[in-house]
């Protein structure tokens, strides 16, 4: 953020890499070893490359297969969906933004990109609220999930959410609201080519607890009350065990099985969710309070390990959910290597 210092000598300002060298108001370009700069690149570009074709092949899987077309499953669908345009939409920028410390696309793209960045990350966070209170109902109210919660009515809620996201962050952004009373400091800071989000203390506080920290809380405490739950009903099929079953309690077992298993699989993305955005969200809140002293290279470290979740969430997918896993095999199999294996089911 910083424009170059007035106590430079001459020398030291002919050596200085600008990101409009045309321009005497230019920030400066970052100073990186090559070797050390094009390392990143790699690992970054690696990271965007399986964030979008992780996600596309779950958005892939899930539209292909019709035993995938479960409200739970239209869910994951839709933060595949967020995955996958994050990786596409907002990465590559924030990759260029961080290593070369320049912003080569306009005062007007940036507030896009930043209103972007802002929504998909809400979108995310509310898409995995509903994941917990769809898991909560499925494993805790049973009898009445199916009437209560279909295709439809999640439908509405992620389009909800949608809404609510992209009206929230581009609303902040472009009203500006949230540097409200910042003015001295992006005075101060001000040079062509620079992109840097921030916030005031309030608007940090709101973005931080009422979409993050509060949502987290809820969710965690779902979970915590879904595991109880499975365990208390594990008991007790344990204790109603028999050497002969009938073959609606062997059906009744599989299935109470497979929601204990999406109560899991789903209760690690959420974790993963919450420790790879959890220092960002710190980092922002404490920030304004100490006069926004943290580097802009940890800054923008802690905006990558949060965009890491997106990469990691079909992982959890393929590892952690069999019929996921299987379904990946069809899809790869058959499109990617041409494979004959169209009468294989999940």
């Amino acid at each position: 953020m910083n424009v170059l210092n007035e106590n430079m000598t001459e020398a030291d300002v002919e050596n200085v890499l600008l990101c409009f060298p045309h321009q005497p108001d230019s920030c400066p370009r970052a100073h990186r070893f090559l070797a050390l700069k094009v390392a990143v690149y790699v690992l970054l570009l690696a990271t965007i490359l399986m964030t979008v074709f992780g996600n596309l092949l779950v958005i892939i899987t899930i539209s292909h297969f019709k035993q995938l077309h479960s409200p739970t499953n239209l869910i994951v669908l839709s933060l595949a969906l967020v995955d996958c345009l994050l990786g596409c939409l907002v990465m590559p920028f924030s990759m260029v933004r961080w290593l070369e410390r320049c912003w080569f696309l306009g005062d007007v793209f940036c507030k896009i990109h930043s209103s972007l960045d802002m929504t998909l990350s809400i979108v995310s966070i509310l898409h995995l609220s509903l994941v917990s209170i769809d898991r909560y109902l499925a494993i805790c109210e049973p009898l009445s999930y199916r009437m209560r919660v279909t295709n439809g009515t999640v439908a509405i809620c992620i389009a909800f959410i949608w809404l609510f996201s992209l009206a929230y962050s581009f609303g902040v952004i472009l009203s500006e609201v949230n540097i409200t009373g910042l003015e001295n400091l992006l005075i101060l800071s001000s040079c062509v080519g620079n992109c840097v989000l921030i916030f005031n203390k309030e608007n940090a506080f709101i973005l931080s607890f009422v979409l993050f920290f509060i949502p987290g809380t809820i969710m965690s405490s779902l979970y915590l009350k879904i595991f109880h739950v499975v365990r208390q009903q594990a008991k007790v099929m344990s204790e109603r065990a028999t050497v002969r079953r009938t073959s609606c309690e062997m059906n009744v077992q599989s299935s109470d099985h497979r929601e204990r298993k999406a109560a899991k699989t789903l209760g690690i993305i959420m974790g993963i969710f919450l420790l790879c955005w959890l220092p960002f969200f710190i980092v922002t809140l404490s920030d304004p309070f100490r006069n926004f002293s943290t580097p802009l290279d940890v800054f923008d470290a802690l905006v990558w390990f949060g965009y890491l979740n997106s990469t990691l969430n079909p992982l959890v997918y393929g590892f952690f959910y069999p019929r996921f896993q299987r379904a990946f095999k069809i899809i790869i199999s058959k499109y990617v290597l041409h494979l004959a294996l169209s009468t294989f089911t999940i």
